[in-house]
């Protein structure tokens, strides 16, 4: 089971301002991107469900974290089912994101109390997905719907926690205009962690990417 609540996560992603997300199917590499980011000050990261076994690869990783990475809160991203949202509970999944806006999804979470994130472009969408019980709305694809639109629903729905995920990187022109526009925090793939790398296994440089890009939304939201 999840060894973190969904309060504590929602509030870590807060406060941590980003969710980086990766998919590798090398367990070793895996856990390596997991201590440089952890190393670099996050504590949160999004492991997706993307590849064959998948699953496994998870499994080892949260087991490393649990181990190594003290407050280190993993959970698993394009979890199409409630049937795959299962399988990463029981491995421990401390959250669960989903490409797109499903009721069965939103049951099984609640059961188990673990935050979902679930992908929604439309304002009917982020409603309903609040009213399944959702505390922070993945806005997916992130550069398609762009700042405006976060901006354009926060002014009637302030209550309402974005996470824009696809087109987010980590220089400051673009993370101003999210974090002006009033996102929670913002998912960031592989303008954060690069095929680069990926393929050179430079964990020196994504720590490193890791903590300016934590720095930089620090100084953003408090500017």
């Amino acid at each position: 089971m999840a060894k973190y609540s969904r309060i504590d996560v929602a509030q870590t992603m807060k406060s941590n301002g980003m969710v980086p997300l990766f998919y590798h199917p090398d367990i070793e590499l895996g856990k390596g991107i997991l201590k440089a980011c952890y190393d670099g000050g996050s504590r949160v990261l999004e492991f997706t469900n993307r590849g064959d076994f998948a699953h496994e690869v998870f499994q080892a990783l949260n087991h490393f974290a649990l181990e190594k990475l003290p407050g280190m809160m993993l959970g698993v991203g394009s979890v199409p089912d409630a049937g795959t949202t299962s399988l990463f509970i029981q491995m421990g999944a401390n959250f669960i994101v989903s490409p797109s806006l499903r009721q069965d999804i939103a049951v099984v979470c609640n059961r188990r109390k673990i935050l979902w994130s679930p992908g929604c472009g439309t304002l009917t969408e982020i409603g309903l997905a609040e009213e399944l019980g959702c505390e922070i709305v993945k806005l997916f694809p992130g550069g398609t719907y762009g700042p405006g639109f976060v901006k354009a629903i926060k002014g009637p729905q302030p209550w309402t926690s974005i996470m824009p995920t696809g087109g987010v990187s980590p220089t400051e022109e673009n993370l101003r205009a999210w974090m002006d526009a009033g996102v929670t925090c913002v998912g960031m793939g592989s303008k954060l962690i690069t095929k680069e790398i990926l393929k050179n296994r430079d964990f020196t440089t994504l720590e490193e990417n890791v903590r300016k890009t934590l720095a930089l939304i620090t100084s953003l939201r408090e500017n």
